[in-house]
This record gives structure tokens, C-alpha cells and sequence, in this order.
């Protein structure tokens, strides 16, 4: 059985922790009762109805969140030529080729996103058991194996933001900060929603939205009805 702290349990119980609340309302419930003396990350978990298990059900993706994360991740690209001053000039913390590569290989990974260009992953690939395993590799499904490195570099500074369904077909993702205004995180929310809710794969059968929580990073987690969520 999980143990969970005092300020954890008194947190519950300031709202009713089996209702369903409405999105907006939900993310106030989260913030009220955020008691952390630092500005917690806001995370929503949504369970869907998909068997990762199947390659036509597995639901990847990345989406810009229209107020960001509330942190700037730093960004390594994989590139030569114009296209590394491009990144540079995008605002890259990181930039190189067969030099970045040899780094990695030599255990360096202080970086928390990576792009390449296409013209790059032959020799990219060979970190594959390296990075992989730490959700580092560029893919085209995330827009991180491109030539448009301006605009990935800046996406990614903007908020952009991965997701991955996993085994159990949960996807867990950021939405912002508790300073966040409320409204801002309901757009953050929104946004991640309706591009889960576009990617439904043909394949899914039943109910596709099961279960939505949001909750801070050290707060409880409060449920949101999965019928209250619209795509506009």
C-alpha cells in the first residue's frame, strides 16, 4: 500500500476525490490545493482505450502547448552546414555532428531534447541503444528529424511537448505550472485533448477517452469527467 505524507492526505480533503469535475473546474481544485513551497508542475494523465500492443494503436505524437510548459528544455541538433548556423541562430543550446556523437558515445547526455536532420540519422541511428532508452532519439512522428530546424528549435522553446501512450495505455503529460492562471492551463489541457483525440486510431474499439486525472507534482490527483471534454 502506498504511504502518502500528511500534507498529501490533507490536501484530499479539501474536495471530493470520487466526483467528476469539469476541466476548468478540476485544474482550480488542483491549484487550491498545491501545497509544495516550490511552483509544482501541472500534469494530466488520460487513460485511453487502445492496446499499445498493436502497432496500429500505439498513439505518439508532439503538440505546442499555446502558454508552454512553464520551463525551457535545452535542445541538441544534430546538423552540418547552413542548417547547424540555422539552429544556432534558432536558439539551440547544442549543436554538431560527429563530434556531439562521440560526446554521447563517451556518456554525455546533457541535453533534454534532440534534433537531426534527416541527412544526419545514418549516423544518428548508431546512438539508437543510447538514446532510445531515455526517449532522446529524434523521430519524424515527434517533427525532431527534419530540415526545418528553425522552426523545431523554436517549437521546442516554446512549449512544445512529446507524448507517448505506455504499456498500460496511459499517456502522462505537462500542461504548465500552479502560478499558471487557471484559464491558461484549460487551453494547455484543450489543446493536448483535442490532438489525443484526433490521433484515435481506426483500429480503437469502445470507449476511446476512459479516464482523465490532473494533478501537481506533489498534490493528489483529481478526476475529470471524460465526457465533459469537446473538441472544438
Amino acid at each position: 500500500m502506498k504511504f502518502h505524507g500528511k500534507k498529501y492526505q490533507d490536501a484530499q480533503k479539501e474536495y471530493d476525490v470520487n466526483n467528476l469535475y469539469e476541466p476548468t473546474e478540476a485544474l482550480g481544485v488542483v491549484k487550491q490545493v498545491a501545497k509544495a513551497k516550490f511552483d509544482e508542475t501541472v500534469e494530466v494523465a488520460v487513460k485511453l482505450g487502445v492496446d499499445p500492443r498493436h502497432a496500429d494503436q500505439m498513439i505518439r505524437g508532439a503538440v505546442v502547448l499555446p502558454y508552454g510548459t512553464g520551463r525551457t528544455r535545452s535542445v541538441l541538433v544534430f546538423a552540418k552546414g547552413d542548417k547547424a548556423k540555422e539552429a544556432e541562430l534558432a536558439g539551440a543550446d547544442f549543436v554538431g555532428a560527429e563530434d556531439v556523437i562521440a560526446q554521447i558515445q563517451g556518456g554525455w547526455f546533457g541535453f533534454e531534447v534532440a534534433i537531426a536532420t534527416p541527412d544526419m540519422m545514418g549516423q544518428v541511428g548508431k546512438l539508437g541503444k543510447l538514446l532510445g532508452p531515455k526517449g532522446l532519439m529524434p523521430n519524424p512522428k515527434t517533427g525532431t528529424v527534419t530540415f526545418d530546424v528553425d522552426r523545431a528549435v523554436k517549437e521546442v522553446k516554446a512549449g512544445k511537448i512529446e507524448y507517448r501512450v505506455d504499456k498500460t495505455g496511459i499517456i502522462h503529460a505537462p500542461i504548465g505550472k500552479v502560478s499558471f492562471d487557471t484559464e491558461k492551463l484549460r487551453e494547455n489541457f484543450q489543446t493536448l485533448l483535442e490532438t489525443l483525440i484526433k490521433a484515435k486510431p481506426a483500429a480503437a474499439k469502445g470507449q476511446y477517452l476512459k479516464s482523465i486525472t490532473v494533478s501537481s507534482s506533489m498534490g493528489p490527483g483529481v478526476k475529470i469527467n471524460p465526457l465533459k471534454v469537446t473538441v472544438k
